[in-house]
């Protein structure tokens, strides 16, 4: 959908989840599905920085990785096309849900090549295949410090809209862990806007050193923003920026990283999400995706029913749930989309 895209839509809003609140605990929405009317979700705020940046390189293609239904893969497409910019992906095998399957047919309609590899052990095989000159490297999920810019940028958002009275301080923010961008964005952004909440990460795979990636993406990426002055950091700030084993005390804890939502594996769906789904349907007319937000609003709404189990002593508790995944319809990028059977034999046997 190559041409000229209207911005972002910043801030997203802010919302109170009545219908969930507990006595003793109140759950609140920052609604990053939202970002863009035409493909919302975190990946929008990430690609921000990193677009120009492949602009400054005078890149021609964005090449980049996921799983096959990956959202940061027909994010990329979509405004990488807005600036003149083509699409390559190395995919990865993913369960075969209808959302993963019309997400993998949405991003071949608007351009994406794609370059299958078997497994994770495979894609540096593929990526050898697929580079060529003129290629900007994304990372899986935009999760650089340059992407992670963009979560620096929606926390100084909260943090405006908190000084408005639009919320309270919230004691936790909920969010979900994948490549750890989202979580390291906040995470630096905490300290930039001098607030006190900490961040529950809930992881979606397994990964022995999830933890310690997205603290070490948080230092690098605080670091980068004090450089660029962005959150006007004054001395002390940019102090705390040369000082690495600070920086990595202050986030490990500021951050919580739970593993126990992961179930079978990434992809995987489990009871705790499905409800958490239904839920999210029923009670806020919320659509969650079984890999990702689901996983995180199951956590959320356990926090919910037992605040201290997440550290939080006060009463009433103020748990932030931040909501990652686009709440545009796929239909109107499905309209040019090809059959899933009309899929070249390697893409459809990305589809486990």
């Amino acid at each position: 959908m190559a041409g000229v895209l209207e911005p972002p839509r910043y801030p997203t809003p802010l919302r109170e989840c009545t219908a969930l609140a507990r006595p003793n605990a109140r759950l609140w929405l920052k609604h990053d599905g939202l970002t863009h009317p035409l493909y919302g979700g975190n990946k929008v705020r990430k690609l921000d920085a990193l677009l120009l940046e492949a602009r400054r390189n005078n890149a021609r293609r964005i090449l980049t990785f996921g799983a096959a239904g990956s959202h940061h893969v027909l994010t990329t497409a979509l405004f990488a096309a807005a600036q003149g910019l083509g699409t390559g992906a190395i995919l990865v095998p993913q369960r075969a849900t209808p959302h993963v399957v019309d997400t993998l047919r949405a991003a071949i309609a608007e351009g994406v090549e794609v370059y299958p590899a078997s497994g994770y052990a495979g894609v540096p095989y593929a990526f050898a295949r697929a580079r060529r000159r003129g290629d900007y490297v994304v990372p899986p999920g935009a999760s650089n410090p340059i992407g992670t810019l963009g979560y620096v940028q929606a926390m100084l958002e909260l943090a405006v809209q908190l000084r408005a009275g639009e919320i309270p301080e919230p004691d936790v923010i909920v969010v979900p862990v994948g490549s750890g961008g989202t979580a390291a964005g906040l995470l630096a952004g905490l300290l930039l806007a001098g607030l006190n909440s900490r961040v529950l990460g809930v992881a979606v795979m397994n990964g022995p050193f999830a933890r310690r990636h997205v603290v070490s993406l948080a230092r690098r990426t605080f670091t980068l923003a004090c450089s660029l002055g962005i959150g006007e950091p004054g001395s002390e700030m940019k102090a705390l920026a040369r000082d690495a084993p600070r920086l990595r005390a202050l986030f490990g804890e500021r951050f919580v990283l739970d593993e126990r939502y992961i179930g079978p594996g990434y992809g995987e769906p489990t009871p705790e999400a499905e409800r958490a789904l239904a839920v999210a349907e029923r009670e806020l007319g919320l659509e969650l995706d079984l890999t990702y937000t689901a996983k995180a609003f199951a956590r959320a709404l356990d926090a919910l029913a037992v605040p201290a189990a997440v550290g939080v002593s006060g009463t009433p508790a103020n748990l932030l749930y931040w909501h990652t995944l686009s709440s545009a319809p796929l239909a109107p990028l499905l309209e040019r989309a090809p059959a899933l059977a009309a899929l070249p034999p390697s893409v459809r046997a990305l589809l486990v």
